[in-house]
């Protein structure tokens, strides 16, 4: 236990034992605080700056050089076996998590309103032609693709959805957050204990009331357009590292989906099918990784053939978009910029977002929201457990996990950081809508049943998105600093300052900065 910790601790027993006025309360409160796990001292900056090399500009791995003044331009290190979380990545890294989420953000303002017609649309006097045109059937039935526009909404576009969310799983793996097992165990442990908590919630209130295990599955996973469409709502500044965490969250989330999906939610399977999707992956691979054959001519025809074959298979037709992005290759080659993988991701993420998912959500949003139905809906176990899940079990899960991760590993979060931050990430993640809406289609039969279960996916993933809101805009102004602290370009050569070498010149602001964190640095010890 450090000496100011004790000394506190000490202060608030002599209170106590003086019986001053509200000693009791604080005492109380400081014993609380032990029991949280160690949070470092603050620096006066929001992050740890390094200054980088044009090399380590471009990779994303920051550089340990010194500045051209000869002083050391960052505070010390910390040990090298100790993970940071939310602390902020590395320049490449912070780049793409940017492009990435610009996307992402605008897509989630598309898919709210979405929502809102379909929400509108299906409670209006016009509903009857939102119904026949949900369960208006097209294809070609000789190949079984005699679809209704719901399920070519669920089936067809959300595999775009998935291709994105393989891409991201096998980048992460090969270069982001998750290649590395210390930095990967935070966000692993938290996703994991959020998708397991709401499972169990949701459980647990089907048991006590009766009702059907069939939605376990719901209430598990994140939808980061729709959290990121919120937060650019009420116009939050997160910085890099609590968007990092998030997206991570959710690429792990999804992932867990994939697999419930594949395993619980697959019909009766026709091998003949299944094994020309999987010949078909293999031709893909070959195509792509040994040969090298560019060409949307050739991958666009063959992804349509093996998505079609899978839909037949029994598989789940989405598992064919997984399969197809984790196939893709993420490390670029000599005299590459770029990997395939991040250039095609680049190019079909905004029609996920900003097309396939809002468009999934007009066609599978569309409940009833009158007082009686909200009213059933709260009475039956099914839609209970899941806005229960969603709500509670979500920021337990990932609260409770990432405090686990940090109590009992070496994992430490980020000076810049404190718990309430992570209550606000946890919160955000019981915005479940995507994938919960999927998964609610494909574990009920029952109409009736199916209606309240998606009324309890919107009011769950309203509830969490409120309070959310509430915790992350009472840090707002902390966020701000940090995110100016991250952006800044004094010297307007397109690359922040907090990434460049100390210039007290042109650089005077983070040089500043810096000189102050030294400082403060150095009063500490």
């Amino acid at each position: 236990m450090s000496r100011t910790r004790s000394t506190a601790i000490n202060a608030a027993l002599d209170r106590r034992s003086k019986g001053e006025p509200g000693s009791l309360v604080g005492g109380v409160f400081k014993r609380w605080r032990l029991l949280l796990p160690r949070q470092e001292p603050a620096p006066m900056s929001a992050y740890p700056s390094r200054p980088t090399s044009e090399a380590a500009l471009t990779s994303g791995s920051p550089s340990t050089s010194e500045s051209s003044s000869g002083s050391p331009s960052a505070s010390p290190a910390s040990p090298p076996q100790q993970t940071r979380l939310f602390g902020r990545p590395p320049t490449g890294e912070r780049r793409r998590l940017s492009e990435a989420l610009r996307a992402e953000t605008v897509g989630g303002m598309i898919l709210l309103g979405a929502t809102v017609i379909a929400l509108v649309w299906a409670n209006s006097p016009l509903s009857s032609s939102y119904e026949s045109l949900r369960a208006f059937h097209f294809g070609i039935p000789a190949l079984g693709l005699d679809l209704s526009v719901e399920h070519w909404a669920s089936e067809g576009l959300l595999t775009l959805f998935f291709f994105v969310a393989g891409a991201e799983l096998k980048r992460e793996f090969v270069s982001g957050q998750l290649r590395k097992p210390a930095a990967a165990a935070l966000p692993v442990v938290a996703a994991v204990a959020g998708t397991v908590v709401p499972a169990l919630v949701y459980a647990a209130v089907c048991l006590a009331g009766g009702g059907s295990l069939d939605g376990w599955a719901v209430p598990m996973a994140t939808d980061i357009a729709f959290a990121l469409g919120v937060l650019a709502v009420i116009g939050s500044h997160l910085p890099s590292g609590v968007r990092a965490f998030l997206l991570t969250l959710a690429v792990v989330d999804d992932l867990g989906a994939i697999l419930v999906i594949a395993v619980f939610f697959s019909a009766t399977l026709d091998w003949t099918a299944l094994a020309g999707a999987a010949a078909g992956l293999v031709l893909f691979r070959v195509l792509h990784a040994k040969l090298g054959v560019r060409g949307w001519y050739v991958y666009v025809p063959l992804a349509l053939v093996i998505w079609a074959l899978m839909y037949n298979s029994g598989v789940h037709a989405t598992i064919a978009g997984v399969a197809l992005g984790m196939l893709l290759r993420s490390r670029p080659r000599e005299g590459e910029r770029t990997s395939p993988g991040e250039r095609v991701e680049h190019i079909v993420r905004p029609l996920s977002a900003g097309v396939a998912v809002p468009l999934f959500a007009l066609f599978a949003a569309g409940v009833g929201v009158s007082g009686s139905a909200l009213a059933e809906m709260f009475r039956q176990p099914e839609s209970l457990g899941v806005v229960l899940g969603l709500f509670l079990g979500k920021f337990a899960g990932v609260f409770g996990g990432t405090y686990l991760a940090a109590r009992f590993t070496r994992a430490r979060l980020d000076p810049a950081m404190a718990w309430p931050d992570v209550a606000g990430v946890s919160m955000l993640a019981g915005i479940g809508f995507t994938v919960s809406l999927l998964i609610t289609e494909l574990a009920f039969t029952d109409q009736g049943t199916m209606e309240h279960v998606k009324a309890a996916v919107l009011v769950g993933s309203l509830l969490s998105a409120a309070a959310g809101c509430v915790l992350v805009k009472v840090r707002d102004r902390r966020y701000r600093v940090l995110w100016e602290e991250e952006t800044r370009d004094e010297d307007g050569d397109s690359v922040p300052d907090i990434d460049q070498p100390e210039d007290p010149e042109r650089r005077g602001k983070e040089a500043a900065r810096r000189a102050a964190e030294r400082a403060q640095h150095a009063g500490d010890t």
